[in-house]
């Protein structure tokens, strides 16, 4: 069992960053894939930025050049550096891990954390 907890999120107002951070309770190295995804009310969870421990980092089409997403070793952590905010990025963010055993993949999930940007 791998348990995620999210911190960072809060109010910003338009063009404004916020960095998110994952404290993950095991050593990051044995996570396949750590990753963000966002949810606003009435649609589907959608990802943002997924860094899997082997191969290219991945990311939304609508935060490609604004948020950047780093795996932090130190301190067993993913982390999402949010620049240029923008009204459509309010949502709740949940950082998402993932290990394999053999076949089986098994994904694990943070409570989430509210970005809200707003004037």
């Amino acid at each position: 069992q791998v348990q995620l907890v999210e911190s960072g999120g809060g109010l910003v107002q338009p063009g404004g960053s916020l960095r998110l951070s994952c404290a993950a309770s095991t050593n990051i190295f044995r996570l396949n894939v750590m990753a963000w995804y966002r949810q606003t009310p009435g649609k589907q969870r959608e990802l943002v930025a997924a860094h899997p421990r082997v191969g290219s980092r991945i990311y939304a089409d609508s935060v490609k050049g604004r948020f950047t997403i780093s795996r932090d070793t130190a301190k067993n952590a993913v982390d999402l550096q949010m620049n240029n905010l923008k009204p459509e990025d309010t949502a709740d963010y949940y950082c998402e891990a993932e290990t394999v055993v053999g076949t089986t993949t098994y994904q694990y999930w943070g409570q989430g954390t509210q970005v809200t940007v707003s004037s």
